[in-house]
C-alpha cells in the first residue's frame, strides 16, 4: 500500500520541473493525481505515463478565473481534492536600472494572486469535507536579499506570510497548510534569464534536482494527521546561506 492511497492530489505547474517531479512522487505513493499547467501536450504525455486514472487540465493559472475552473474540473471528475500543491511560478529579475516593469503584473498574477485565489477556494472545499492538505511552494529568495531579486523575493515573502496566516486560521479544521521553500533548483524557471542573455543562477553552483523538492513535499504529506509541518527549506549543499 502507498502512503497516499485513495487521495486526490492536484499539482499546478505540472508540465515540468518541480511540479512534474511532485506529480511522479505523489502518484508513486498511491495518489490519484490531477495535473494543471499551460502546455497541454506535456500534461497529456505525463498523465498517460502515470496512468491510474490521472487527469489534467490545460489553463493559464495567472488568469483570475483559472483557480475556480481548476477546482470545479477536478471536483466534477474526481471528487473533492485531498491535496493541492501550488507550484506554478515565473521568475523575472533585474536591478532598478534593468527590471522590465512589463514583467511585474504577470509575476504578481501567477506567483501570488493565483496561489491566494487557489488556496482560498481549495481551503473552503477541504474545510467542508473536514480534511485536506495545501502546500504552497515558496523560495529561499523570500528570506535572502540580493540585488535584482527584490520583486520576486518580495512576492514570495508575501506568499509565506499569507500561507502562515491560512495555516493558523484553519487549525482544528482537519485542513493542514504548509510551505516548501526550495534553494537553487535546476528547472525551466531560469529560461527567461537565459533568453535575456544572462546565465541562469543554476549554472553557478551544483543545483538541487526537482525530485529533491518533490521528496520534501511528500515528507510533509506523509506526517500523521496529529502533526502539521509548517515549512521546509531545502538548500543545495553548495549554498552557504
Amino acid at each position: 500500500m502507498g502512503s497516499l492511497d485513495g487521495k486526490i492530489a492536484v499539482v499546478t505547474g505540472a508540465s515540468s520541473g518541480i511540479g512534474e517531479a511532485t506529480a511522479r512522487r505523489l502518484a508513486g505513493a498511491g495518489a490519484r493525481v490531477f495535473l494543471a499547467a499551460r502546455r497541454e501536450d506535456r500534461l497529456a504525455a505525463l498523465a498517460a505515463e502515470l496512468g491510474g486514472g490521472c487527469g489534467y487540465l490545460a489553463l493559464d493559472l495567472a488568469q483570475p478565473e483559472a483557480p475556480a475552473a481548476l477546482l470545479a474540473d477536478v471536483t466534477a471528475r474526481f471528487g473533492t481534492p485531498d491535496i493541492v500543491v501550488h507550484n506554478a511560478g515565473v521568475l523575472h529579475v533585474g536591478t532598478v536600472d534593468e527590471f522590465d516593469l512589463a514583467n511585474l503584473q504577470p509575476m504578481i498574477a501567477l506567483n501570488y494572486e493565483s496561489v491566494v485565489r487557489g488556496s482560498h477556494l481549495f481551503a473552503r472545499a477541504m474545510k467542508a469535507a473536514g480534511r485536506g492538505d495545501i502546500i504552497n511552494i515558496s523560495s529561499i529568495g523570500a528570506n535572502i536579499v540580493s540585488p535584482g531579486t527584490g520583486i520576486y523575493g518580495g512576492l514570495k515573502k508575501a506568499l509565506e506570510m499569507y500561507t502562515d496566516a491560512l495555516r493558523i486560521e484553519l487549525a482544528g479544521t482537519g485542513v493542514r497548510v504548509g510551505l516548501v521553500a526550495p534553494g537553487m533548483t535546476s528547472t525551466e524557471i531560469f529560461e527567461p534569464m537565459k533568453a535575456a542573455g544572462k546565465e541562469g543562477w543554476d549554472t553557478y553552483i551544483p543545483a538541487l534536482e526537482p525530485d529533491d523538492i518533490a521528496r520534501a513535499i511528500l515528507f510533509m504529506l506523509e506526517q500523521p494527521r496529529r502533526a502539521k509541518t509548517a515549512r521546509i527549506h531545502v538548500y543545495s549543499g553548495h549554498e552557504g546561506y
